[in-house]
């Protein structure tokens, strides 16, 4: 009776979170979700904290921070600085949501590809090859020459970038976990090639995919911003924070605060992306 009692009154031992929430729990990731949701949060909500459409120009060129109605100021075509920034942030928080994500689908699908033959392995292998042998600029260079300047290519660029990355992680992770005791266990037990590689194999590679998943988000939006700095990016007028940070390069001297909108974007996003990959890296790595 005195044993079941001093059971009762132990308290529940608290449950370890999972090492995802774990990390993102730490300051480090607390401080980057806070940053990077500062950021997707302005984008989301451009149309409802500006009253201007990111196009609509006035008479006051250049205008500086605190002009009414305009608090960040206008560019050189009168244009509202706020507006083309929140609008610019959408922008990119578009190309990159579908641009990463295919990337890391198409290197996973690679990456299976190659652990099913040894052919299959040298061929895929060969193709990341392919892809890496060409720097970024000129594989954005040559995609834009055949396409034209526009979404399509940033994504098309981003993607075929990532997706070597993703797929040598997951070759790596699963030739790694191929080789552990409880996959040979499970090889006597007579369990099947397919069955091993979803209920184990996968799942014990897949943590590392999620770390290059954030950092991937980054290199993304630094993508984005070279191409469209060096115009062969998304279309004008449409508003990106690279288009804005390119438009801005003229009038440095004179308008400094043309340059400050997107420089803090980039670096509030950035941090905050890198933040939270260091934060997970550091909590699966325990």
């Amino acid at each position: 009776m005195t044993t079941t009692l001093t059971k009762a009154a132990q308290p529940l031992a608290r449950r370890p979170l999972h090492p995802y929430r774990a990390a993102l729990a730490t300051a480090r990731g607390r401080t980057g979700l806070a940053l990077v949701g500062l950021v997707v949060l302005a984008g989301l909500l451009a149309p409802l904290l500006s009253g201007h459409g990111p196009t609509d120009q006035s008479a006051l060129a250049l205008a500086g921070p605190g002009t009414p109605g305009h608090p960040l100021g206008t560019d050189d075509l009168g244009r509202d600085l706020l507006t083309r920034l929140l609008y610019g942030i959408r922008a990119d928080l578009g190309i990159i949501a579908v641009a990463v994500p295919l990337g890391a689908v198409l290197g996973c699908l690679f990456a299976l590809a190659a652990a099913a033959h040894p052919i299959a392995d040298t061929v895929v292998q060969r193709t990341f090859d392919l892809i890496l042998a060409f720097p970024g600029l000129i594989l954005a260079l040559a995609i834009t020459a055949v396409l034209g300047p526009g979404r399509l290519p940033v994504i098309i660029v981003i993607a075929l970038a990532e997706i070597p990355v993703f797929g040598r992680l997951l070759r790596t992770g699963i030739l790694v976990q191929s080789g552990r005791e409880y996959v040979t266990a499970a090889r006597v037990g007579g369990t099947s090639g397919g069955r091993i590689l979803t209920r184990h194999i996968l799942p014990n590679a897949a943590d590392p995919l999620v770390v290059q998943f954030a950092v991937s988000l980054t290199v993304a939006v630094f993508i984005e911003g070279a191409m469209s700095f060096l115009g062969v990016g998304v279309r004008p007028p449409e508003p990106t924070l690279g288009a804005v940070l390119s438009q801005s390069m003229p009038y440095l001297a004179q308008a400094p605060h043309f340059a400050a909108g997107p420089l803090v974007t980039v670096t509030a996003l950035v941090l905050g992306l890198s933040l939270t990959a260091e934060a997970l890296n550091r909590e699966i790595r325990r």
